[in-house]
């Protein structure tokens, strides 16, 4: 805004990979606002977790995918940490403030031997998406893989969930609720595991780590099946879209998730101002001097002045 002028009401928002248009809220009692949430509370969304994820191990409740990514550097004492990148920075940044040796691959063969292993599936940014097979050979060759699932829920078939059990001590699965549910003020997500592993979880994290009005939104939400199914095929529908419009301005698909679309520009910095001056916003990265991210727009006055930009209309 200081660079290209307009308010913040004037600006649509396509840096990020959250659902625009959000599950629609429950309604709240006054005791979710006023009193420490219940154990009882907790207790129910964990298990609308597990049933919406397919996990038959523990399902434990953060305050979003970023607070387990801040825990998992503790479950273990300090060794060979390796990332599968380029991907979200903060896998890295956490293992590395907490005393870990980092190492940042390129290949899933190349993780093999790690102390603990992190994978983003699907990727983010560029989409990458890895069966559940390649992955649970990859677990047996590593100590601790960690399987960052944040944007999965368009595509459940790629998660690993029905693999976590009660005794599971070599694997874990971060999902984020934020994300698709369109949510992320509310800050939940859920860390999948084994039942010693969600006990050090829970007594890292520390009492009442979840809030009350997340606790309902929550459950009511991964509770709403038919709601998942309609969002997932509108998604997908969109993110198609995108890719058309973005392959009319002479971008080139790099990859993605339903949720947001990367595509190889020729210049980002140049893409990214285009779309500035049209005041929309987007995502490039230090590491790539030609890719950008787009998320979806949310209506049809924002796919109108994204085509628009893109056009140079």
């Amino acid at each position: 805004m200081a660079r290209f002028g307009g308010a913040p009401g004037d600006w649509l928002d396509l840096s990020t990979g959250i659902n625009p248009r959000p599950y629609p809220l429950p309604a709240f009692q006054g005791s979710d606002w006023a009193a420490l949430p219940s154990a009882a509370a907790l207790d129910a969304l964990e298990e609308t977790a597990r049933a919406a994820y397919g996990c038959p191990g523990a399902a434990v409740a953060l305050a979003g995918a970023q607070a387990a990514i801040q825990l998992v550097p503790w479950l273990r004492p300090p060794g060979r940490a390796r990332v599968l990148a380029p991907t979200y920075n903060e896998h890295a940044a956490a293992l590395r403030a907490a005393g870990w040796e980092v190492s940042e691959v390129s290949s899933l063969s190349d993780l093999a031997g790690a102390d603990l292993a992190v994978v983003v599936n699907p990727n983010n940014p560029d989409g990458r998406a890895f069966a559940p097979d390649d992955l649970l050979a990859l677990r047996r060759a590593v100590g601790l893989l960690v399987v960052d699932e944040s944007f999965a829920d368009p595509t459940p078939e790629i998660s690993l969930g029905r693999w976590v059990d009660g005794g599971t001590e070599d694997l874990l699965l971060l999902r984020s609720f934020g994300k698709f549910y369109g949510l992320a003020g509310l800050r939940l997500g859920f860390a999948l595991c084994g039942a010693d592993m969600a006990n050090r979880l829970r007594e890292r994290a520390g009492p009442w780590s979840v809030n009350g009005p997340a606790l309902r939104a929550g459950q009511a939400a991964l509770a709403d099946r038919a709601w998942e199914a309609e969002t997932t095929a509108r998604l997908l529908r969109d993110a198609g879209r995108l890719d058309r419009l973005a392959e009319a301005a002479g971008w080139r698909g790099v990859g993605g998730t339903a949720l947001f679309r990367t595509y190889e520009t020729g210049g980002a910095q140049a893409a990214q101002d285009r779309l500035a001056a049209a005041h929309i916003w987007s995502r490039i990265f230090p590491y790539s001097p030609s890719w950008i991210r787009l998320g979806l727009p949310g209506d049809a006055a924002g796919w109108a002045r994204l085509e628009a930009a893109l056009a140079g209309r």
